[in-house]
Parts: structure tokens; C-alpha cells; sequence
């Protein structure tokens, strides 16, 4: 018996001594020296990229073997863990025909995004590539990853980072993933410098075209990291702030990692009662969440409202919060297209939305009317109004007019709760504003001052706001309503069905 098991398994020998070279070969990627040129520039190669964003040991790789003398036809994909979680991943090889999309590679692509869209977990994909290869082919009616990675959007969370220049098809699955994230290698674009110069006759460089000081600046890109390792590291942070899928609710954090209730007398030095001096909303932030490392996505876009994940009592939250040290707080048109899309992928996988108000409207003047304004405010009052997760507002001082209702201050809009600070005021637009269009007199302008003043009391009257708030009770009110809201999710979790046609 012995001797048939020995004679059975020295039978696998030469077979598997072939599968071995063939890995070799594939692992190898583009060889040593293209590795060692790619790495010597300060990048991370495409299976170091992978070790580096997965838990340790995880990596399961698919489709080894296609591209045969391609090694992998340019692209790395499988699945693994971000802690403990499993996911999907994919990465360009610009060693190996700079990261080209082949058959087989286009055929990987789909697999992997519609394996996380049927398993129900989240995609990443590690961008550095030059589009479809330019052999002539025609793939015919084939799957596109494209298609795929939109099927799974509001599904599946969707991470695409740009670690080196991508054009052409490549570049179209960043703008298609709910985060984008760039290294200082980075460039997107959707022809690269050589076609543009022959098709426009413009000379300019990657970095001109699509380097992070454009792509972060257009909106294509949303946050930046200082390398490969931190752009991996910080796509980690962002997905643990996320359930799997839409099938699921975000975990709240270990007992002893949550936060718990205090109050918040800091605020009352951060937050002047003088609604003409400015502070910066991100000391709020540091004071009334668990702690003051919360994520914040698209920093450098439309700076006039901070968009953050954070964790209230242990709880992942989505924040969406007025600057006053931008624009005063007037939230213009780049603003409000960035809240718009946060707003919209933490409803789509059912992350609480926590509003903190303190603006004197919609940016103004004939600049802001010419960036289409309306157009992105409207887009904005409709995504919050269209979101079926648990929604809390506290008005700080002001909001006026549209801003008061893009941000969640609206009757019968399905929050939990609605707080206020005493002294807040609110209405269609300032006293100051209200005097100067009617020019009213000096008797007439301080009624309307002193009635502004008295705005959040005769809106309490009313119910207008749920409750007046010390600012030292800040944090224990949004808590103590949070906690209130999460008992409302008797029922298993579910992609959300809209039916909001966006403006």
C-alpha cells in the first residue's frame, strides 16, 4: 500500500514541477529588471501592492496562467482580507506591457467585479496601466469590466487607486468607484501626452494632464497619500468604516473600543456666538466624535464643506458639515456635488448621516451662477432628501434659505433628530441681507436684527427643532439620538431603490 501512495505521488512530480515554473514565470512579471527599474523610481510593485492593502497570507490568486508568456496578461487580481474581511482585488502590472488590457486581462477584470457583486463584497482595484492593448483585435460581443464594476455600484463598496499614470479604458474604473485615492506617481487621463499631441497638437506632460494637482483639483480623484504604502493604508481605514455590501449594516466597534457618552464644554471656546467670526468645523469634529483621527474624503474639492466618516459611540457615521473658515460657509457648486455623491454612497450602504449646520446659503454672484450653483445644489437637496438611512441635524449658529434644506433642515425629511444651539438663526436669508434688498431704515434694520436673534426660540415654539441644545451637551444628544435610530433597523439590510432622477 505504501508503495503505491509513494509511486502515486512521485507520479505528480514532473507535473507539478510544471505548474511551479509556470507560476515562477508568472510571479516574475515583467522581469527583474523592469521590477527593479518600477521599484527604484519609489513605487511599489503590482503583487507588492497587493501584500501591502490585504491581511497578511490572504491573497488567493485567480487566473495565474492566462496571457501564458504574458505574464498574468498584465494584471494581478484575486481575492483576500482587509481585516478580516474578505474582498476582491485587482492590479494593473506596469512591468509587463505597462500595465496593457489584453483578452485575457479584460476577462479577469470582469471575473473579479462580478464575483464581488455575487458574493457580496467589496472591490479594489490598483490603477497603473495604458488601456486596451493596441494589437487590432476586435473582442466582439464580450464582457466589459466596466459593466460589471456598474453593477455593482451602491452594491458592493468600490475602491480604485491611481498608483502611476492610467489612460484610456483604465482610467474610466476610477471615476466609476465610489473613492478614488492618488500617490504623487499618479496621472489619469483619457488619452495619455502622445495622443493628445497628435490629436490636438497640445505638448504637455502626464503630469500637466492628469497629475494629482488636476485630478484632485477636477474632482476625478478624492484624497491623496504620500506613497504607495500610505495610499494602501489609507484605503484599509476607509473601508472599515463600511458593511460588505448593501446586504449588510456597518459593524459598530468592540465595547471597549467605543467611545462613550461626555460632554463637550470645548465647544463653547471653538464656536463663537458672533456669526461674522469664522472657526474651523474640523476642531467640532475632533470634539464630538469617538476620536479625532475620523477620515475625511475629498479635502482639497469644494473645501466649503467637510465630508467625513467617523465613529459616534463606537457607530461608523457619515458627516457632512458647513466650513465657516471657506467661504464663510456659502456652499458653491463644487461643494455641493461632493456632499451630493458622499451623501449618496453612505445611504447606499446605511451609514447614518450626521448634519452639522452653520452657513448663510448658496454661494452667490454671477461666478457661482456660471459653475451651475443650482444645478449642484439641487443635486444635493435631492440626494439627502432620496436617503432612507438615519439622518441627525444640529444648526451651530446659521442656515439660511437652500442651505438650511441641503443640509437635512426640513420638515417631514425622516431625520432622527433635529437640534439647535440657542441663538442660531435661520429664515430666507440674513438680516443684513433682508436689509440691503430693502433698504431698510436704521430703526427697521435692528427690529430685523433683534428678530433674527430671537429666530431659534420662536422655531422651538413651533417644534421646528426638536430641542435647543447647550453646546455642552453636543455629544450626548447626537449619541442618545443615534442610539434611539439604530433600534428603527428591525429588518435585514438591503441595496437601497432610488428613483430620484438627479439633476
Amino acid at each position: 500500500m505504501e508503495t503505491s501512495q509513494m509511486t502515486n505521488a512521485q507520479g505528480w512530480q514532473e507535473t507539478l514541477e510544471d505548474l511551479d515554473r509556470r507560476r515562477q514565470h508568472t510571479h516574475a512579471m515583467g522581469g527583474s529588471e523592469r521590477v527593479a527599474k518600477h521599484r527604484g523610481k519609489g513605487k511599489l510593485d503590482a503583487r507588492a501592492r497587493i501584500g501591502r492593502l490585504l491581511d497578511p497570507g490572504t491573497f488567493r490568486e485567480l487566473g495565474t496562467m492566462v496571457g501564458g508568456e504574458i505574464a498574468a496578461d498584465g494584471i494581478v487580481v484575486g481575492s483576500g482580507e482587509i481585516n478580516g474581511s474578505p474582498v476582491m482585488v485587482g492590479a494593473e502590472d506596469f512591468t509587463t506591457l505597462a500595465g496593457s488590457i489584453g483578452p485575457g486581462g479584460n476577462a479577469k477584470r470582469y471575473r473579479i467585479a462580478e464575483l464581488a457583486l455575487r458574493d457580496k463584497i467589496p472591490l479594489v482595484m490598483l490603477l497603473e496601466g495604458a488601456g486596451f492593448r493596441p494589437t487590432g483585435e476586435h473582442y466582439g460581443r464580450t464582457p466589459t469590466d466596466l459593466l460589471a464594476q456598474a453593477q455593482c455600484s451602491g452594491k458592493v463598496p468600490t475602491v480604485a487607486a491611481v498608483l502611476g499614470p492610467s489612460a484610456g479604458h483604465g482610467a474610466l474604473v476610477g471615476p466609476v468607484c465610489d473613492f478614488r485615492i492618488m500617490s504623487p506617481h499618479g496621472a489619469i487621463f483619457t488619452a495619455g501626452p502622445p495622443v493628445v499631441k497628435e490629436s490636438t497638437g497640445e505638448e504637455i506632460s502626464k503630469e500637466e494632464l492628469g497629475g494629482p494637482d488636476v485630478a484632485l483639483t477636477s474632482g476625478v480623484i478624492h484624497n491623496f497619500a504620500d506613497d504607495d504604502a500610505a495610499v494602501l493604508d489609507d484605503i484599509r481605514r476607509y473601508l472599515s468604516y463600511f458593511p460588505s455590501s448593501a446586504w449588510s449594516y456597518p459593524a459598530p466597534l468592540p465595547d471597549e473600543a467605543a467611545g462613550h457618552a461626555r460632554p463637550t464644554p470645548e465647544l463653547l471656546d471653538i464656536v463663537s456666538r458672533d456669526n461674522r467670526r469664522v472657526y474651523d468645523m474640523r476642531a467640532v469634529l475632533d470634539v464630538i466624535f469617538d476620536t479625532p483621527d475620523w477620515f475625511e474624503v475629498q479635502p482639497r474639492f469644494g473645501q466649503a464643506i467637510i465630508c467625513a466618516l467617523a465613529h459616534l459611540g463606537g457607530h461608523p457615521v457619515a458627516v457632512v458639515a458647513n466650513q465657516p473658515k471657506v467661504l464663510a460657509g456659502s456652499i458653491d457648486a463644487d461643494a455641493a456635488d461632493k456632499a451630493a455623491h458622499f451623501i449618496t454612497v453612505a445611504d447606499s450602504f446605511h451609514l447614518p448621516i450626521v448634519f452639522l449646520a452653520d452657513n448663510p446659503g448658496m454661494l452667490p454672484g454671477s461666478r457661482s451662477e456660471r459653475s451651475g450653483v443650482l444645478r449642484a445644489g439641487a443635486r444635493m437637496f435631492a440626494a439627502q432628501t432620496a436617503a432612507t438611512t438615519l439622518k441627525l441635524h444640529l444648526t451651530l449658529r446659521k442656515a439660511y434659505g437652500f442651505g438650511s434644506m441641503v443640509m437635512s433642515l426640513l420638515g417631514f425629511d425622516s431625520q432622527v433628530a433635529t437640534f439647535a444651539y440657542p441663538g442660531a438663526t435661520m429664515g430666507a436669508m440674513s438680516a443684513a441681507a433682508l436689509s440691503s434688498a430693502t433698504h431698510a431704515g436704521e430703526d427697521l434694520a435692528a427690529k430685523l436684527r433683534d428678530t433674527e436673534l430671537q429666530a431659534s426660540y420662536h422655531s422651538a415654539k413651533q417644534l421646528g427643532f426638536d430641542e435647543l441644545i447647550d453646546p455642552r451637551e453636543t455629544r450626548d444628544a447626537l449619541l442618545s439620538a443615534l442610539r434611539r435610530g439604530l433600534c428603527s433597523r428591525q429588518a435585514a439590510a438591503e441595496p437601497v431603490t432610488r428613483t430620484v432622477i438627479m439633476p
